[in-house]
């Protein structure tokens, strides 16, 4: 599927731009499942001044979507129409640690280089982050955490541009974090940096905690294959993957995708699989899980787009 190439009309509205702007470029390659359609238009700003920049000049009808590294994402077969807007290079790939055992990271950062930045500046309290795949800019959205630790154990604040191409600076307090989610998601704000708050640690210490939420992400989850991390939110009262073991599901198949059969709040692509295959996969595990346990799952990975 091809979407009218925009690029043109864009360009013109904005001619100072300096980022990449790419006409249906293929998303499968972006996201850690291989699977999904095109962008009708890929930009990807130098910095957060061009972004803010090409916003302002954006037409207000052209949908936005954001996406980072692609981990915790579906994209639908049909592609994502609009623009979607990923952030990349150094202008959003900076740490920098400041006064009072803070780090700054700019949101395209690997959740796992922040991780390893803090240890290396003897700073504890971020160490959880090594057990995420995905990049700041995700975290801060969905409130992303791991063995014991969430974001909003430790964010100070965010900035980010608004749909407007306002620059905008948010509190702990304006994110509204709640589990695996937070409110400043709904306000078409795209996140360029995070502050976060550490505390003195030893690094070798640090290191060495790191290495034991590495250890048992790998004897426990399916790390290595073609998988979008943590499927389903862990319902009140429940564990996601318990519910789906006990409702049949672990190793359960649409097409090409599969219930892991190492972790079965993994779905994962063991070749071929389509996106619909992905998402028709975790709608059935839903399905079997409500009828069996009366729990209903909610989503935690993206889907994004439309189908084919």
């Amino acid at each position: 599927m091809a979407f009218p190439d925009i690029s043109s009309d864009l360009r013109a509205a904005a001619p100072d731009l300096r980022g990449r702007l790419i006409a249906n470029q293929d998303l499968s390659a972006l996201t850690w499942f291989r699977v999904g359609g095109p962008a009708q238009l890929l930009f990807t700003p130098a910095d957060e001044e061009d972004l803010a920049y090409f916003l302002s000049r954006l037409p207000a009808e052209v949908p936005i979507t954001v996406i980072g590294l692609g981990s915790n994402l579906i994209v639908r077969d049909g592609g994502i129409p609009g623009v979607v807007i990923r952030l990349g290079g150094k202008g959003f790939a900076e740490i920098t640690v400041e006064p009072g055992d803070r780090l700054r990271s700019g949101t395209a950062v690997p959740d796992v280089k922040v991780a390893r930045a803090a240890a290396d500046a003897s700073l504890g309290g971020l160490a959880f982050y090594r057990g995420i795949p995905g990049s700041i800019g995700g975290a801060l959205r969905m409130n992303a955490g791991a063995h014991g630790g969430e974001t909003t154990d430790v964010l100070v604040e965010a900035r980010g541009v608004t749909r407007k191409g306002e620059i905008v600076t948010l509190s702990h307090a304006d994110m509204g974090f709640t589990y695996r989610n937070s409110a400043a998601a709904t306000r078409d704000i795209i996140f360029t940096s995070a502050l976060f708050q550490g505390r003195p640690g030893e690094r070798e210490a640090i290191l060495a905690e790191m290495d034991r939420v590495t250890e048992a992400r790998e004897a426990a989850q399916p790390i290595k294959e073609r998988t979008g991390g943590s499927t389903f939110k862990n319902p009140e009262g429940g564990k996601a993957w318990q519910l789906i073991d006990a409702a049949g599901c672990r190793g359960l198949r649409v097409g090409g995708a599969q219930v892991s059969e190492m972790h079965c709040n993994f779905l994962i692509n063991t070749g071929g699989a389509t996106a619909a295959d992905v998402e028709g996969l975790g709608e059935e595990v839903r399905r079997r899980v409500k009828d069996h346990s009366g729990y209903e799952l909610q989503w935690e990975i993206k889907r994004l787009g439309v189908p084919a």
